[in-house]
């Protein structure tokens, strides 16, 4: 269970350089992103202006006051047909897992993005051993959509993705407003 004093919020500008820290040891290290250069705080500041600037949420998770964790909102693809989707990212600190900071995270950002036009949010997870992200998006209503075997190379080997699926508001049952 998330701790009595995890505050989910939209993150600020301030917040970037701990935003950079969380990351960096996942592109380094892990297999949950396919990044493999680690990005500034600077450019993590202009990646949270480009999904602010489309109305998508961008959201930090605070333990005592401390940033420990992310998630975001983007665009599943740029062509207009997709216009209706959108993917989920959340990074938490080393050491954060099974306190349930991810679910506040990600239970936060599913609910900003149910209050937009968007009807489907997508996880396209690292690895498919990545139990945590994948027992998190279950945990919060995603299905499994697939797995795309070996689609990525990093840190000497073959790394599958996972897709996951939920639908946000009414999904798929009525069509989109205009």
């Amino acid at each position: 269970m998330a701790s009595a004093w995890t505050q989910v919020r939209a993150a600020t500008e301030g917040d970037l350089e701990a935003v950079a820290r969380i990351y960096e040891p996942h592109v380094l290290h892990g297999l949950a992103t396919f990044e493999e250069v680690p990005p500034s705080a600077g450019e993590m500041a202009t990646r949270r202006l480009g999904v602010l600037k489309l109305g998508l949420p961008y959201l930090v998770a605070e333990v005592d006051g401390e940033v420990v964790g992310y998630a975001y909102a983007s665009v599943y693809r740029a062509r207009a047909a997709y216009r209706h989707t959108i993917e989920d990212s959340v990074y938490l600190a080393e050491g954060m897992g099974r306190r349930g900071v991810g679910t506040a995270l990600l239970a936060a950002l599913i609910t900003a993005c149910e209050a937009g036009p968007w009807r489907q949010m997508l996880a396209i997870i690292g690895d498919s051993a990545n139990e945590g992200s994948i027992a998190l998006h279950r945990r919060l209503g995603f299905e499994p959509a697939g797995t795309m075997k070996a689609v990525g190379f990093k840190l000497g080997c073959w790394v599958d993705t996972v897709a996951m699926q939920r639908a946000l508001g009414p999904g798929s049952t009525t069509p989109p407003e205009r």
